[in-house]
């Protein structure tokens, strides 16, 4: 089993900055990717930001520029750092873990909501 803790998410005027966080834990095996994504109402679920075990990073083209992912490999903790929010930013943002231990895994996060208010 593999656990995420998310962490961070609450309300932020336009323009401002919130830090996402995100404690992976359990039999973890080898990860091979962290990311978040984010669902707003009445929307899909999008890729917000990703980072692989190779150092690989995608961000939505909505994010650049803006939005930084990170990780702590010997932490198993996955960041976003999130500058300039704008209230199409408000969402509820989850947490992934993909990697392999046996089989391969696939994990989310409960969510942490994330609003910006104009």
């Amino acid at each position: 089993q593999v656990q995420l803790v998310e962490s961070g998410g609450g309300l932020v005027q336009a323009g401002g900055s919130l830090r996402l966080s995100c404690v992976a834990s359990g039999r973890l095996g080898s990860i091979n990717a962290m990311g978040w994504y984010r669902q707003a109402p009445g929307k899909q679920r999008e890729l917000v930001a990703s980072t692989s075990s190779g150092g690989s990073i995608n961000y939505a083209d909505s994010v650049k520029g803006r939005f930084t992912i990170s990780r702590d490999n010997a932490k198993n903790t996955v960041y976003l750092q999130m500058n300039s929010l704008k209230p199409e930013d408000t969402a509820v943002y989850y947490c992934n873990v993909r990697g392999v231990r046996i089989f391969e895994y696939n994990y989310w996060g409960q969510g942490t909501q994330v609003t910006v208010s104009s």
